[in-house]
C-alpha cells in the first residue's frame, strides 16, 4: 500500500490593517494581499507569493482569509487581482461575495 502524502500546511494568515494587506509569514519572506477597504466593499489589488514558496497553495490560503474577512464584514469583494478574479470565477461558494458590476462581468447576472 502506497503512502498518503501529508496533508498541506495550515498557514497562519494575519490582516496587517496598517499595511492594508492579509500576510504569510514565510521565514525570511512574506507573502501578501493587498486590499483597499471601500465603504460597502473590499477592493483586492495585488497578490505575491515569493517564487521560492509559489505552488504550495499560500496564494489559495491569502485569498480563502481575505473572503473569510469580506463575508464577516459584510463587503463585497472587487477582484483588480487577477489572481482574485480568477479565484472568485471558479469558485461558486464565493461568488456571492462578488460586487454587482463584476457579477455581471463574470456573468453571473
Amino acid at each position: 500500500m502506497a503512502d498518503k502524502a501529508p496533508p498541506p500546511p495550515e498557514w497562519q494568515v494575519r490582516d496587517n490593517a496598517a499595511r492594508h494587506r492579509f500576510e504569510i509569514a514565510l521565514g525570511d519572506a512574506t507573502a501578501f494581499a493587498e486590499y483597499n477597504l471601500l465603504s460597502r466593499q473590499i477592493m483586492f489589488t495585488h497578490t505575491e507569493v515569493p517564487p521560492e514558496h509559489e505552488g504550495k497553495g499560500i496564494g489559495g490560503a491569502l485569498i480563502r482569509a481575505a473572503l473569510a474577512s469580506a463575508r464577516e464584514r459584510g463587503l463585497k469583494g472587487i477582484p483588480i487581482c487577477p489572481f482574485f478574479a480568477a479565484y472568485m470565477q471558479k469558485h461558486a461558494e464565493v461568488q456571492d461575495l462578488l460586487d454587482a458590476a463584476w457579477r455581471k462581468r463574470f456573468g453571473l447576472d
